[in-house]
């Protein structure tokens, strides 16, 4: 193999990129990294976006799939200081009664408190949390026969139902309230054919592993995964915009941590007219509308268990949340969406002494400018009265500037593209390996190829399992 400066460069450094880059490193391959941003991370980034003092998680902020991800689970990230933080109760969900379902540690904890429905719930969940490592190793990558067929088969047979055929199982409001709010994770209609997937996954995993902060914020995650990436002899430069090959070293290969829109403006001169094609008619899903807000105090909740939890999901009923989703799928706004709200200040320093930090979003159509924050305050001052009177400031991103930020998130859509049943397995094109493009040497390695969105890592992991079987 003729010398050239790097073996691989690897664009964009989000949980992927920072993974392949780390796992071709480990292979003995030269890797370069190359960031836009000052900083790396891509949707792993903490910044004081409201008041000094007061430290918000840009994008993601509870990270279930990172603690639970068969790749990450085995790197030494703790030697380069990443530590998680648990909350009592891994997830809340609320309801206007004053009572909330809970997502806890213990999965008998929380089948229990749900009545009636806990065996519904045990069967639903159980046999994914025992095997979670089985589950994960076959459904975070891309489709082949799995080695583990009787667990998966199980697994299959509720994961490719959609979320409202598994509510039916339940019959309490508790239990499909909080089915709802699990399976809503999927940012997609709950009618839509394997909706169900995420909420048993999420369950499942926070059975297992729990829903943790990273202490001192998702930035956490990022450095401490450079700083292992660069201790393997890996290279990282930031503040460098790729926008076309020529700007590259030479290298024997190229991943690009981006989603096909970016990947067609920076290389699609040289794909073939059908993969071009292909890659053109990526579908994106609904955006998201995000608030970060700096507090007096902390959220006072009516239910006690939200005052517990780092994950708060609001949104009511099964049938309210699942028509805020089809809403947004369908083009509308809601005027009580679905909204995701976390409080990692309650459990991690994040604000000075006595204050506190909200985080929260609900999902609009792609590409919206509308601001919805008052709509989303008004949701939790449903379930928290009073939490108006705390605000000291606050932060907002509608879709548009969620893509600003981050070029991944194209019209605000933080998975990177829609994870329906026909982009599954399909993303970003139906090919035999989603991870080649198709021309030589340029691969993509984002969460627009399997398993998709999530700070777990498995997308870049296996395409650079694919380059090293290609190339090295």
């Amino acid at each position: 193999m003729d010398k050239k400066d790097f073996d691989v460069i690897i664009v964009g450094s989000g949980p992927n990129g920072l993974s392949a880059a780390i796992r071709l490193q480990q292979a003995g391959v030269s890797v370069l990294l190359l960031e836009a941003k000052d900083t790396i991370g891509g949707g792993m980034r903490t910044e004081q976006l409201t008041l000094p003092g007061f430290y918000h998680d840009v994008c993601s902020a509870i990270h279930p799939m990172a603690i639970g991800s068969p790749f990450f689970s085995k790197l030494p990230l703790a030697d380069f200081g990443l530590e998680f933080v648990h909350s009592p109760l891994a997830a809340a969900h609320p309801f206007d009664d004053g009572t909330a379902a809970f997502l806890a540690r213990s999965l008998d904890d929380t089948a229990q408190a749900l009545g009636v429905d806990a065996d519904v719930y045990r069967r639903l969940v159980k046999p994914v949390a025992d095997h979670w490592e089985a589950v994960a190793e076959d459904s975070l990558g891309p489709f082949s026969f799995p080695r583990h067929p009787l667990i998966m088969a199980r697994f299959g047979l509720n994961g490719l139902r959609s979320a409202a055929a598994i509510a039916k199982r339940f019959s309490t409001t508790a239990a499909r309230g909080l089915w709802a709010g699990m399976s809503a994770h999927s940012i997609q209609p709950l009618t839509n054919t394997a909706s169900a997937a995420i909420g048993i996954i999420l369950s499942a995993v926070g059975h297992r592993h729990g829903w943790p902060v990273p202490k001192g914020g998702s930035q956490a995650i990022g450095n401490a995964l450079a700083q292992y990436f660069i201790s393997l002899g890996g290279e990282i430069q930031t503040g460098v915009h790729v926008s076309s090959l020529s700007q590259l070293p030479s290298h024997h290969a190229v991943m690009f941590d981006l989603t096909p829109k970016q990947l067609l403006k920076i290389a699609g001169d040289k794909f073939s007219p059908h993969y071009k094609r292909q890659l053109s008619r990526y579908r994106y899903g609904p955006g998201v509308f995000k608030v970060d807000w700096a507090l007096s105090g902390p959220i006072p909740f009516t239910a006690a268990e939200c005052r517990q939890a780092a994950t708060v999901h609001l949104g009511g009923t099964f049938e309210e949340i699942a028509l805020s989703e089809q809403r947004a799928y369908d083009g509308q706004h809601n005027a009580a969406p679905f909204v995701l709200l976390t409080q990692q200040s309650l459990f991690d320093e994040r604000a000075p002494a006595g204050k506190h930090t909200a985080w929260a979003y609900c999902h609009v159509p792609n590409g919206s400018e509308v601001d919805m924050t008052t709509i989303i305050e008004k949701q939790i001052e449903r379930f928290a009265p009073g939490f108006r009177d705390l605000i000291l400031a606050k932060h907002t991103m509608n879709a548009q500037q969620m893509e600003v930020y981050n070029p991944n998130y194209v019209g605000g859509d933080i998975n990177g593209g829609i994870i329906d049943i026909r982009q599954l397995y399909t993303r970003p094109a139906m090919r035999i390996s989603p991870y080649r493009t198709s021309a030589k040497g340029i691969y993509i390695c984002s969460s627009a190829t399997p398993p998709g969105g999530g700070v777990h890592g498995m997308c870049g992991y296996h395409a650079a399992n694919t380059v090293l079987r290609d190339i090295f």
